[in-house]
């Protein structure tokens, strides 16, 4: 490692961030550069960067011969998990896991809560300037403490959703790559998620979905998009399901079988969806979705918060740290694992 480490971060940061990274290290010297495509940042610069900080910028690999550590703003990698530059020898990949589970865990919980409260019912309702005679049978509510809630993919979202159902009194399940590994070696800011996997009173393998979903009142998937994980969610998952129950999606478009949704909710096979990510984004104005009574669409948001930043300078700053001392990163992406 040389002495001075040239870090280079693509995208803005407010000054009072960048301040709190200058005071990390002085061997480290940082250069800001806001850009949108690789040829935005010169030749020299490239060939001197040792640590990447970026969202979608990637130089191929004889570009930056003196990269050791790539560093994402975002969780998800599935849109760059084959460019030349991750298979680059002896890189360091890593990903911002943790830095927005805070806020999509409090979306998660506003949905169960519209849902099992029969909220697009009741602004239907409201629209139409009705007060139904029959309220106390039809807005009947599904209470979170009577409530199982299915978490499919037990990472930092899974768990910040688990930890706070712990105060609503409603039963946790989750599926979990590894089952039989139910700790969490992540970045976990203090006071959050499940580091133990103590929250969720059973933890399923994969192909035991079907089996957890048969006992669900609520499935919230926050799977990453890979492989092995495209199309997880299908026909034969939603089967499982009481016709009682909803489905939440906060995942990547892929992993949730959207023919397979749709024919369950109009068939009312299931109670109804709240869904923030498509296999196509924008959702097409022609998508029936839209029109579908018992669904709640947004517009890939559940991650937005004015404080993503923050919270993404103190993971990194975590992980510089760790750099600087020669310890293992947070979130290092496995290439064959996909995330």
């Amino acid at each position: 490692m040389s002495e001075v480490i040239e870090v280079l971060i693509t995208l803005p940061l407010a000054d009072e961030l960048l301040v709190r990274l200058n005071g990390i290290s002085p061997r480290l010297h940082f250069t800001v550069i806001k850009a949108r495509k690789v040829d935005d940042i010169p030749p020299d610069i490239w060939l001197r960067t040792e640590v990447l900080y970026t969202h979608r910028i990637l130089p191929l690999p004889e570009q930056v011969p003196n990269l050791r550590w790539l560093q994402f703003h975002w969780a998800g990698v599935d849109h760059a998990i084959n460019a030349p530059l991750l298979s680059m020898p002896g890189l360091v990949v890593t990903t911002l896991s943790g830095a927005a589970a805070l806020q999509i865990a409090e979306y998660a919980v506003m949905m169960l809560l519209a849902l099992g409260h029969r909220l697009p019912e009741l602004m239907a309702c409201q629209r139409r300037s009705e007060w139904p005679p029959d309220r106390w049978e039809r807005f009947s509510p599904l209470e979170l403490r009577r409530a199982t809630v299915g978490i499919v993919g037990y990472g930092s979202i899974g768990r910040q959703i688990a930890h706070l159902l712990r105060d609503f009194g409603a039963t946790v399940l989750a599926v979990k790559r590894d089952a039989m590994h139910p700790e969490d070696n992540g970045y976990i800011p203090d006071g959050m998620g499940d580091p133990d996997g103590d929250l969720a009173r059973r933890i399923y393998p994969p192909q035991a979905l079907a089996s957890m979903f048969k006992e669900c009142d609520f499935v919230v998937i926050t799977a990453p998009l890979t492989a092995e994980t495209r199309g997880l969610v299908g026909a034969n998952v939603l089967a499982a399901l009481k016709p009682t129950a909803f489905v939440i999606d906060l995942s990547r478009g892929g992993v949730l079988d959207h023919p397979a949704l749709l024919a369950a909710l109009r068939e009312q096979k299931i109670a109804g969806a709240a869904l923030d990510v498509f296999p196509e984004e924008p959702l097409p104005p022609d998508s029936p979705l839209w029109k579908l009574p018992n669904v709640l669409l947004t517009p890939h948001i559940s991650g937005n918060t004015p404080y993503y930043d923050e919270r993404a300078v103190e993971l990194f700053s975590e992980n510089l740290h760790r750099y600087l001392a020669g310890l293992p990163l947070y979130n290092i992406v496995s290439l064959a694992r996909g995330y």
